[in-house]
């Protein structure tokens, strides 16, 4: 169950359509990242493009009627990377190859522990809040969410056991894990940070029974794993302050416009719907048959938490026929009352700096046709 009062709720995330949080990035953005790193301009000149780039967006969505702001990720190259790597203990590389996607392999980055794990108040991600929250301003309308990746990020093998530290000590790990987030979630609330989403594919990747039985060669089972990642998560949650609404999100992946794993909920539903504590939103990707069914919904009845239906996809331009839509809310709602459902696409638009293979305007009329759908089915 969660501890956020209705009225939390309510001000900050009482509204049912929602997006997930990265947007395609601006060229004058991209070629800003280039010539940073080609040493023709400065970081202080990226940082102020990225600041102008950032005003832009925010104003874009609320002319979109979007109502959870955030900053488009825009500063970022990757969705987690850029979060994890300034953690303490924690450091970026280049490694010999990248993630193998669907047909395609992303660019061989990865992190690594050298320490024990920690949070550090100089994080740059919370100075990057604190620029959102101002932006967005004080209209009740908007609320300025952030976005972090899960500390389950942490749980893949090539980062969990390429240390020392922690390769044979998953409980100690999951401790060290949970108690760096929660000093971060505390520092983001200090900050003035009242809608907080965790993103957290590695769920998916313990759907996924190719992975699965990766795991199972090194003699480790998804269900230990599964119960350390609740262990994480309840540790970085435990106490949190009951104004700050906490949203988890769930994709299989979401790169250039492909995929990396497959598989439904129902082997996860019990550990994310009935052991996880002070979740308050699941956003959770539905846009295809990989998904699976809505059947798993059935275990969040009677608890004060709602999920946010991933059934529009930002990975093709092509707007989803509306009332296909409405269908499918109707027949998640057999599962789970409607008014603890809301609409989303199932991902953002750019998880990684290279975005999907979708022209910039798409964005914004998937993010109007999910405003339509929610005018129709809860009229708001």
């Amino acid at each position: 169950m969660s501890n956020t009062t209705a009225q939390a709720h309510q001000q900050y995330a009482g509204f049912k359509a929602d997006h997930v949080g990265s947007f395609l990035r601006p060229q004058r953005i991209k070629q800003a990242r280039l010539d940073c790193a080609a040493g023709k301009i400065d970081r202080a000149e990226l940082t102020q493009i990225e600041n102008e780039e950032i005003l832009k967006l925010v104003e874009q969505q609320k002319q979109h009627g979007v109502h959870a702001i955030t900053d488009g990720e825009l500063r970022r190259a990757w969705w987690h990377f850029d979060f994890m790597e300034n953690l303490v203990g924690v450091e970026g590389f280049d490694q010999q190859e990248g993630y193998k996607f669907n047909g395609v392999e992303t660019k061989p980055h990865q992190v690594r522990i050298v320490g024990k794990i920690d949070f550090d108040e100089t994080h740059p991600h919370l100075e990057h809040f604190k620029f959102l929250k101002v932006a967005v301003g004080d209209d009740p309308r908007y609320t300025a969410k952030m976005t972090i990746p899960s500390p389950n990020m942490f749980m893949q093998r090539k980062i969990r056991c390429a240390n020392e530290i922690y390769a044979n000590d998953l409980q100690g790990y999951a401790e060290d894990l949970g108690n760096a987030y929660k000093k971060a979630i505390r520092a983001f609330y200090e900050a003035g940070c009242r809608y907080l989403q965790i993103d957290d594919v590695y769920w998916a990747f313990l759907v996924s029974q190719q992975r699965a039985e990766e795991e199972k060669q090194f003699g480790v089972s998804t269900q230990s794993l599964a119960e350390a990642c609740v262990k994480t998560l309840n540790i970085a949650l435990q106490d949190k302050p009951e104004d700050l609404v906490i949203g988890m999100h769930i994709c299989r992946g979401n790169f250039v416009s492909t995929w990396i794993y497959d598989g439904s909920y129902d082997s996860i539903e019990d550990y994310i719907f009935q052991k996880l504590d002070n979740i308050d939103r699941y956003f959770l990707e539905y846009d295809n048959e990989r998904s699976g069914g809505f059947a798993p919904l059935a275990k969040l009845k009677g608890r004060n938490a709602e999920v946010v239906l991933g059934l529009i996809t930002s990975k093709v331009e092509a707007l989803e026929d509306k009332q296909e839509i409405v269908q499918r809310i109707r027949e998640a709602a057999q599962y789970l009352p409607l008014q603890q459902l809301a609409l989303s696409p199932q991902c953002g638009f750019s998880s990684t700096e290279e975005g999907n293979k979708v022209a910039y305007d798409a964005q914004w009329k998937k993010l109007e046709l999910i405003n339509e759908i929610v005018a129709e089915v809860w009229g708001q």
